[in-house]
């Protein structure tokens, strides 16, 4: 049987700026960047009291909240910050799958720590991680991998919550299929239209029913509601993609202005891949434009190296959706081969 542990920092950025700052402890905070059309990256729980969220604009996030303090990130010091929690990690499993800075899997199923119970290993991290740090940390688990993710939510903040092996069986059936990583809000939705709500609504439709009606993603999802999706850690992460984007102070009115800023956004994209020496892997170019009314749109091509013409061509196509809308964010990305592969042409496709 696998245990896994899902850590997850209690708002992590916001919770590093308080702690340095004591003022701030008691003030709804975000952390983002100074323009009004800046996007915060988090938010502390008072602040997510009035509704503010990540990914939300500095200009919706004060109408929601006009106290809204809101600080820059300073990335170094949470990196510095992360390291100091890996370290921790390392005392109890070298099975460790990094999420993001403040996110993690581990695997302590051969842990011999706290006489191998996943639960007290969970409670001494939490423990370790804030005599480390002076920060507070979540933990959800169970010996199916997603389920600990799920849990880690469940107790928040400075939470945890088990569900043992004879519990997950109860746990998949009242499971709200939203809750399940890689179910997002429009996936949600069409589920919803074909009366699936929970792990049971999956189960007993059946999997030859999933696959009908849902595709591959049905077959998957199948899987974990039935309980037959256990998981893996995998120590290290396979970037399949690297984006950069940016919104505007101003919109961006006519098609010329939004082709007017490719070559920033080619420039920002080739840094980022040199520093990762990623170039001879690109296998995809892409790009994301997001309207005034917040409709996202993105458009892609199969390539192997960034080509200012392809996106020109693609955001012609993008902002032709838009109907004339003014654009407020442009992005442009590229998708990674997981291996180096030689010897291979890559033709263009439509």
């Amino acid at each position: 049987m696998k245990k896994f542990i899902h850590i997850d920092m209690d708002c992590f950025y916001a919770a590093v700026e308080m702690r340095d700052n004591p003022k701030l402890a008691n003030v709804p905070l975000a952390i983002g960047g100074n323009s009004r059309r800046g996007v915060l990256s988090t938010a502390n729980y008072i602040a997510r009291e009035f509704g503010v969220r990540s990914a939300m604009s500095n200009y919706h996030a004060k109408q929601l909240c006009p106290d809204l303090v809101i600080v820059p990130g300073r990335m170094a010091v949470y990196k510095e910050i992360s390291s100091q929690i890996r370290e921790v990690f390392s005392r109890y499993t070298h099975l460790v799958e990094p999420l993001s800075l403040d996110e993690a899997y581990l695997d302590v199923t051969d842990s011999q720590a706290c006489k191998g119970s996943a639960t007290l290993i969970a409670q001494q991290i939490r423990a370790d991680i804030y005599n480390a740090t002076g920060l507070t940390a979540s933990a959800g688990v169970a010996p199916v991998k997603f389920i600990a993710k799920i849990a880690s939510d469940e107790n928040k903040p400075n939470g945890q919550f088990v569900v043992l092996p004879n519990e997950v069986d109860q746990f998949l059936e009242q499971l709200p299929l939203g809750k399940i990583p890689g179910v997002g809000k429009v996936t949600l939705e069409r589920l919803n239209l074909k009366g699936l709500y929970t792990g049971r609504d999956v189960r007993e439709k059946g999997v030859n029913w999933m696959q009908q009606h849902v595709g591959n993603f049905g077959v998957s999802l199948y899987q974990k509601c039935a309980g037959e999706y256990i998981g893996s850690v995998s120590t290290e992460r396979i970037r399949k993609s690297l984006s950069v984007e940016h919104t505007y102070e101003y919109n961006k009115t006519s098609l010329q202005e939004c082709l007017d800023q490719i070559p920033s956004l080619i420039d920002e994209l080739t840094r980022r891949l040199d520093k990762q020496q990623l170039q001879s892997r690109i296998n995809k170019l892409s790009v994301k434009v997001k309207f005034a009314n917040f409709v996202v749109t993105s458009a892609d091509q199969a390539y192997h190296q960034l080509n200012t013409e392809i996106f020109v061509q693609l955001f012609t196509k993008a902002y032709q959706r838009g109907l004339q809308q003014p654009v407020r964010l442009l992005g442009i990305g590229v998708g990674i081969k997981s291996q180096p592969e030689r010897n291979l042409q890559l033709s263009i496709l439509d």
